[in-house]
């Protein structure tokens, strides 16, 4: 009742009973519901609807307006604008500038690069005395392994051996990227091979100094000199022709010559000058990503810089995740991952691309935040780059799709570098007539979702180091889906590119098997007209297809319909034989005209 009289009075006097208003600093994004923006500024939401109406946009509380409209209705109400963009969110992980005290010695990380078969992996065995290549299907290493190596000198070289086939340029490409020295190993039996010119190519564009492995030296054909001035050609000068590029000849098999070249390593190492900052937030690369069964997705990373430690939480390209476990390349449990440490990682929430940048963040809520703005950005540039085109384009392309057949497939690999690689193998393959179409490539077994879809589309489900769980198993049976295993990726490419080849229509060819040429043209009653023929050429055959040459133009192709010999009709006529031809549904022939004889036959084409 007294503060009813309070106001009473005041409004008497003419005096106001409004507290005095709070001036708010209002964050405003690039686009903002109606309502957040009158929550965030405190302002009733039927305030803000009418400031809007009243400035001719006719909106309910649910709609999204602009940041300059926003900015508009904030400064009306009285308060302060704060402009910010989505991609802020991506600020908490900007790189913090690291003092030189900080600083600390950290290991080399070293690439072994080279052409396949080259003996990367054999060396690298001998070299930490394990077998890997033991365990790679077909001796040939189809990921990217991370291993780390003391010396006997007390120092630890971290090693990643990056696979040397031509399908794994790209997986190649990001072994560079994190390295830090690059070694090129050359079979001195073999000399510089294609993939050996790209890891040249590689170091160079990665810009990371490069040292020469001369392999297989203990073969009775080897012949290092020959790899060193084959090198030259690529702008690669060893230090036995004056160059600055260290060069050592080695052995796996014998173990000639490892010593010197960890040597060389260290030498390099040294010269670098490796520092990191091990007492900070930790970043690294991912270098393989897979979807392990009972584990979920477990990714290989290199810590580039600060320390990983178990429950750090982190955001790794679209995902995020909190460390569960760190496994180290013994296959042991350790606490933390220093810089230059290979770890593989537990507990993300999906498998990361290769490649992708791993950043330890203060809490989830950032790291969702960051990985959402993530996912959304990148989705936006795919739908971008789909809308990019003009209707003719569309229409252009829809009238190409016409005329080329597809053959479809389903990809399912044990990694994500894997599924890459062999997506880019597939699409080299074809040509305007025939292409490869990969409707889905992924990280996992393969399950009934995949064999659902492969009976959608009509196409093969191709499992590269993965197998079908029982119920895709029953599901492909029942659907008369076709389910194929590999674990190398020559036989994979070799399979589906004979695939791709039984869709390519069969090529015609003529090949030419006689001339006759038109001595005298005769009326036969119930015939027409019949040629008489000497046969300059070749043979003359009822069966074959002819043409009628006119001054060695074109005027008639057809088939005969009588060929005579005498009075007898005849199979074929010899070279130097007369004969009498008649055409089918054709009369105007006339002497001195030539026949050309000629058989058509149907070529199988392959895809090369």
């Amino acid at each position: 009742m007294k503060r009813k009289q309070e106001r009473a009075r005041q409004k008497a006097m003419g005096g106001s009973v409004e507290r005095e208003k709070v001036v708010r600093d209002v964050q405003l994004p690039e686009a903002i519901v109606v309502a957040e923006l009158a929550n965030r500024m405190a302002e009733r939401v039927g305030d803000v609807v009418k400031a809007l109406m009243n400035n001719g946009m006719m909106v309910t509380q649910n709609q999204t307006i602009d940041a300059d409209t926003a900015e508009l209705i904030i400064e009306e109400f009285g308060h302060k604008v704060t402009r910010v963009s989505d991609s802020d969110v991506e600020q908490v992980i900007d790189s913090v500038e690291d003092n030189e005290d900080d600083l600390k010695s950290r290991a080399p990380v070293v690439t072994i690069m080279g052409h396949v078969d080259h003996g990367k992996t054999s060396l690298l065995d001998a070299i930490r005395n394990a077998k890997v290549v033991a365990g790679e299907a077909g001796g040939i290493t189809q990921h990217i392994g991370a291993y780390q190596v003391n010396t006997d000198s007390g120092s630890t070289l971290t090693f990643l051996d990056t696979p040397g086939h031509a399908a794994f340029t790209s997986m190649r490409s990001r072994g560079a990227q994190v390295t830090d020295i690059v070694v090129l190993v050359v079979a001195a039996d073999d000399a510089v091979m294609p993939q050996t010119v790209e890891a040249i190519n590689h170091a160079k564009a990665a810009e990371v100094p490069m040292i020469v492995a001369i392999n297989k030296i203990d073969k009775p054909e080897a012949n290092p000199t020959k790899v060193r001035t084959d090198l030259l050609q690529h702008e690669v000068i060893v230090e036995q022709l004056s160059g600055e590029v260290q060069d050592v000849e080695v052995s796996a098999i014998s173990g000639q010559g490892l010593d010197e070249l960890l040597e060389a390593i260290s030498l390099q190492a040294e010269i670098l000058e490796l520092k990191a900052n091990p007492d900070r937030a930790a970043a690294g690369a991912v270098i393989e990503a897979q979807l392990d069964v009972g584990r979920g997705p477990v990714a290989t990373v290199l810590v580039q810089n600060g320390t990983l430690k178990q429950g750090d939480i982190f955001v790794v390209g679209e995902q995020w995740g909190k460390v569960r476990a760190l496994v180290n390349d013994q296959g042991d449990r350790v606490k933390e991952a220093g810089p230059s440490v290979p770890v593989e990682v537990l507990g993300l929430n999906g498998t990361p691309e290769a490649g992708d940048v791993l950043n330890v963040v203060d809490t989830e809520a950032q790291a969702r935040e960051i990985a959402s703005y993530r996912e959304k950005a990148a989705k936006d540039k795919r739908a971008a780059a789909g809308a990019a085109t003009t209707l003719d384009q569309l229409l252009a392309k829809a009238k190409e799709d016409e005329n080329v057949s597809e053959l479809p497939i389903l990809v399912k690999a044990d990694v994500q570098g894997s599924a890459e690689a062999i997506v880019q193998a597939m699409e080299k393959i074809g040509n305007d007539e025939v292409r490869v179409r990969v409707l889905h490539s992924g990280v996992g077994a393969i399950t009934e979702t995949d064999v659902g879809l492969a009976e959608a589309s009509g196409a093969p489900v191709i499992g590269f180091n993965v197998r079908a769980n029982a119920s895709a198993r029953n599901t492909a049976n029942q659907k008369g889906v076709e389910i194929r295993y590999y674990s190398v990726i020559y036989d994979l490419v070799d399979d589906v590119k004979a695939a791709a080849s039984g869709l390519l229509s069969a090529e015609i060819r003529e090949n030419f098997i006689g001339y006759a040429e038109i001595k005298e043209v005769f009326k036969v009653t119930g015939v027409g007209k019949v040629a008489g023929c000497l046969v300059t050429e070749g043979v003359a055959r009822r069966s074959a297809g002819v043409r009628l040459l006119r001054d060695n133009v074109v005027i008639h192709e057809g088939t005969l319909k009588t060929l005579k010999r005498f009075k007898d009709e005849v199979a074929e006529v010899q070279s130097g034989q007369e004969c009498g031809m008649a055409f089918e549904n054709y009369d105007d022939i006339r002497p001195q005209d030539v026949i050309e004889i000629f058989e058509r036959e149907e070529v199988t084409r392959t895809l090369s």
